[in-house]
């Protein structure tokens, strides 16, 4: 298995174009053509994670948080980060971090929290604006099943829970030639009419390239004809944050009882009880205070996410109740979610959790 295969699936699920502009995602060690013989996935990247990997034959672990978020002047192994790096160099282990790209999704580090709470109805609580584009192509009649195909298989047409979602408007298309050209329909030289249809799609910005270059590949015409527009519509699928629904509303004392046992936290931290059933939450993974208004504006009895400050308790407002879980147990089971998606993928492949997993605050 070579590394970009491994890479390049993973960035199809949650585009690196995703993450936040802080953020370091992506590969972090590594050369993209190497040859791969396991996989090892943990939380965080650690010296004892990758003596795990070397002691398991993998080279490859796959984490959450980056190793390198800001420049690195030296590799003296000085910090941490210096060590972690140089050792994977060393011992030729590639390090791949999906981090707030994976935040960013439905099916990624939100949902997982969310289906660990049980919650149905599952939204994105904040969904991505300017994500999305509009592709427009003229195609002639006879060759628009295999041109519309192309695109939907490289990633268009894709609205909420439906995909090959298209509009298609008749009309006569017209051109002449130049001397040099070769034209699929008519002569060199001389005016031509063709019955073509105008195709409408939705495309994410993501690939709109790779939607490009299938749409051209499947096209008859030597120069094809399209637009492509800039769309202000939120994508529904993409996004921080999920909010949902509880499928059995909990007293509030019963819920943070729930909420502590789900993810095994040492403690929760809330804000003033409001003595109402609980029964929409939203959930943010990390460090989701940003998410708090939004939370708040769509009517979710609870916020559940890590490392609230103390000034935003009282943004809660009497409207909602916060409640931090920390940041790990927030997180932990992205592990969880990056092994499933790699099994899914490469069923027949070495695959791993790691056993090392250490939240590094610890409670007295």
């Amino acid at each position: 298995m070579i590394l970009s295969e491994i890479t390049g699936y993973l960035e199809g699920l949650a585009p690196l174009s995703l993450q936040e502009s802080y953020d370091n995602s992506g590969l972090q060690v590594g050369d993209p053509g190497m040859n791969i013989s396991g996989i090892l996935v943990a939380l965080d990247v650690s010296e004892k994670v990758l003596h795990e990997a070397e002691k398991l034959g993998f080279n490859l672990v796959v984490a959450h948080h980056p190793v390198i978020f800001g420049g690195l002047k030296s590799l003296t192994g000085r910090s941490e980060s210096e060590r972690i790096i140089k050792m994977a160099i060393q011992k030729e282990i590639a390090i791949y971090s999906g981090h707030t790209n994976f935040d960013a999704i439905s099916g990624g580090v939100n949902t997982e929290l969310a289906g660990r709470l049980g919650l149905v109805d599952q939204q994105i609580l904040d969904p991505l604006s300017g994500a999305l584009k509009k592709l427009v192509v003229y195609v002639p009649n006879a060759q628009l099943d295999q041109v519309r195909q192309a695109m939907f298989q490289a990633g268009a047409g894709q609205i909420g829970a439906y995909d090959s979602c298209s509009f298609n408007t008749e009309g006569t298309g017209t051109f002449r030639g130049g001397e040099k050209s070769n034209p699929f329909a008519g002569e060199a030289g001389e005016f031509h009419q063709e019955p073509e249809t105008r195709v409408e799609t939705i495309v994410p910005a993501s690939v709109t390239a790779k939607v490009v270059r299938a749409m051209t590949a499947a096209h008859p015409y030597e120069e094809v004809a399209y637009d492509i527009y800039p769309m202000e519509n939120n994508d529904p699928r993409k996004g921080m944050g999920v909010i949902g629904r509880l499928e059995h509303p909990m007293e509030e004392e019963v819920f943070l009882s729930f909420l502590k046992d789900r993810f095994r936290a040492a403690v929760v931290r809330h804000s003033t009880l409001l003595g109402k059933t609980v029964k929409k939450v939203a959930v943010c993974g990390g460090s989701g205070s940003f998410l708090l208004g939004k939370a708040k504006a769509r009517g979710a009895d609870v916020f559940v996410t890590g490392d609230m400050k103390y000034h935003q308790f009282f943004e809660a407002e009497g409207k909602i109740v916060v409640m931090d879980i920390g940041h790990f147990e927030s997180e932990q089971f992205t592990r969880e979610l990056f092994y499933d998606l790699l099994m899914k993928k490469f069923p027949k492949f070495a695959v791993r959790l790691s056993e090392t997993e250490e939240n590094p605050i610890k409670y007295f």
